[in-house]
């Protein structure tokens, strides 16, 4: 069976009777003319196709027949190809996705309509995940409008916290692409630290990894990178990337490779010149052991919640000794994210966090940091690890960390 044939038979066995489920693939935007953005095939839909094109459909419907699933594809794009290449064929979909019955997408709506009636469908599932009120409605919210209007006593249903639950228990297949992606991070990282020097632009030491994933093959990067030397390290998204850095400097770099859609997700905070300062090390030695304390915690049945607290606790008593801190409350003005979130086929994975135990296989980050405005100083240290059934599995455990190992690294980088 093909890995998204058995995704596929996960979704179906949680479809109730006499429904149907849809998942669109999008379509890349225009940015202006006749340029379009990178496509990016929606996630739920690789998911349970393996299909990388855009404006596909998948359908699959449970009924007292049994199931019935159909790929719906764009028709032969004629002269078009000569353009910008063929649209997927008939035999190529099929392959591609181990789905027999292909259809093209001009003759979807007749069908569906068809189909809704022949089998007394009730229910419709749609991927409604919305996060923003302002947002341009996605391909499926708008369809949903239609449904309601065409077809009000349909029962929908929303497919996003079911992909929530099959996404977040990662097959080996998908560990094999993180663990790549997640390698080839590591190497880019190896080039920053090896390049950087005082003096140097952030995106002159940035583009030491850019050169790294293209040489390697990868395409596209896990999200866009964050390059933030001295106090713009206290920025948590700061990507501009623009500004000179120079020796005294903390660049904290947050990066990660893409492979098969599938992600590495690292950050590293380390010395423009290759040498720390006292309150530099001080402060990332408190961040690194939080971070240990952290990934000593994680095992199946630990709540998901804890790992923050846990920290929190960690940084209150030590960030006390520094005189920054006396209250818990305190602490809020110094570290203001989470310590993690989950990893894979996007860089933020889908799935709730607020009350959720900890489940083997589940691949989350591990990003303790500190923002010292008043010092310059922003450290953050992300490593990516797998639950397993006894503890946890440090995916990227290779990845030097410690003061001791970044700076005997870029000693070597630098000697003539």
């Amino acid at each position: 069976m093909g890995n998204f044939q058995k995704n596929r038979e996960k979704l179906e066995g949680l479809l109730e009777e006499n429904s149907a489920a849809l998942v669109f693939a999008g379509q890349a935007p225009y940015k202006r003319g006749d340029e379009q953005y990178p496509f990016s095939p929606d996630r739920n839909f690789y998911y349970v196709t393996g299909i990388e094109r855009e404006n596909c459909i998948f359908f699959t419907a449970k009924t007292t027949s049994g199931v019935t699933t159909t790929l719906y594809i764009p028709r032969d794009n004629g002269i078009l190809a000569k353009w910008v290449g063929a649209n997927i064929t008939t035999e190529e979909a099929r392959q591609e996705s181990g789905i027999e019955n292909i259809e093209f997408i001009d003759s979807f709506r007749t069908d569906f309509a068809a189909f809704l009636f022949k089998h007394n469908i009730k229910t419709v599932y749609l991927d409604l995940e919305n996060r923003d009120w302002n947002a341009l409605p996605s391909t499926a919210l708008s369809f949903a409008n239609e449904l309601g209007e065409r077809f009000p006593g349909l029962n929908l249903q929303d497919l996003y916290p079911i992909f929530s639950d099959l996404r977040l228990i990662k097959e080996e297949w998908e560990l094999e692409r993180m663990r790549k992606a997640m390698h080839i991070t590591e190497e880019g990282f190896y080039a920053m630290m090896e390049n950087a020097r005082g003096g140097m632009m952030e995106y002159e030491i940035e583009a030491y990894f850019d050169f790294t994933l293209t040489k390697n093959g990868v395409r596209q990067k896990a999200f866009q990178t964050i390059a933030a030397a001295g106090k713009r390290g206290t920025i948590l998204h700061y990507v501009e990337n623009n500004q000179p850095t120079k020796d005294g400097d903390l660049i904290l770099v947050d990066a990660g490779a893409q492979v098969g859609w599938y992600n590495g997700d690292i950050t590293r905070t380390f010395p423009v010149s290759g040498k720390f300062t006292d309150r530099q090390k001080e402060v990332y030695n408190i961040v690194l052991a939080g971070q240990k304390k952290v990934i000593e915690t994680i095992r199946p049945g630990v709540p998901f919640t804890r790992l923050n607290e846990l920290l929190k606790e960690h940084y209150l008593e030590e960030l006390k000794k520094l005189g920054l801190v006396e209250t818990m409350e305190d602490v809020s003005k110094y570290y203001y994210h989470g310590v993690s979130h989950y990893l894979g086929a996007e860089t933020h994975d889908i799935g709730r966090y607020m009350d959720r135990d900890l489940q083997a296989g589940m691949v989350l980050t591990v990003e303790p940091g500190l923002y010292i405005d008043e010092w310059d100083i922003g450290i953050r240290i992300e490593d990516d690890v797998l639950v397993t059934a006894e503890g946890c599995e440090v995916m990227t455990q290779n990845m030097i960390r410690t003061v001791e190992e970044i700076e005997g690294f870029m000693a070597k980088g630098r000697e003539a």
